[in-house]
């Protein structure tokens, strides 16, 4: 099994929204305002992601692209925290340890950014990625943090991560 973890380029942005998608349809999750799946910037990754101390991974298995995970620097959270985001994985990807290879290499890429704390939000139906979240540390919070635009989650999370190692 060939598993390759590299930045984002202009041409996975279509096959990033379409997994994306996906992942609210696998789940049974509305595609409601509030969420990833309404958000315009998911069908241009890319570009989002030129933005100052951020980066997006893509995961390809065997050649085909299989997920993504990054940190950006959403507006409002306090000073050194970045948000995990896009944090999703194709049906055909799922249950091969890419998203925790994905996870890892997104909090190495934080430290390296000097971030001091990693934020993420999330919904109870991607359990399967929130069981991941606690694995790797992170703890519940009660409220959101910053301003995400993603009104329609309601789990969030923070990871303290040692940004000068």
């Amino acid at each position: 099994m060939k598993i390759n973890i590299r930045p984002i380029q202009p041409s996975d942005n279509a096959i990033l929204a379409k997994i994306i998608r996906s992942c609210f349809h696998d789940y049974e999750v509305k595609c409601t305002a509030g969420t990833v799946y309404q958000d315009p910037t998911t069908d241009d990754l890319f570009t989002l992601f030129q933005t100052p101390k951020s980066q997006l991974w893509v995961a390809e298995l065997e050649d085909k692209i299989v997920g993504c995970c990054g940190v950006f620097p959403t507006e409002n959270l306090p000073e050194n925290y970045t948000e995990l985001v896009k944090f999703y994985i194709s049906e055909s990807g799922r249950g091969k340890g890419i998203g925790r290879l994905l996870l890892e290499k997104t909090i190495e890429s934080a430290q390296e950014l000097e971030y001091s704390q990693i934020y993420l939000e999330s919904i109870p139906e991607f359990s399967t990625a929130v069981s991941i979240y606690e694995k790797q540390g992170f703890q519940f919070l009660e409220k959101p943090l910053g301003n995400s635009g993603h009104d329609g989650c309601n789990l969030w999370m923070l990871k303290e991560i040692n940004a000068f190692s």
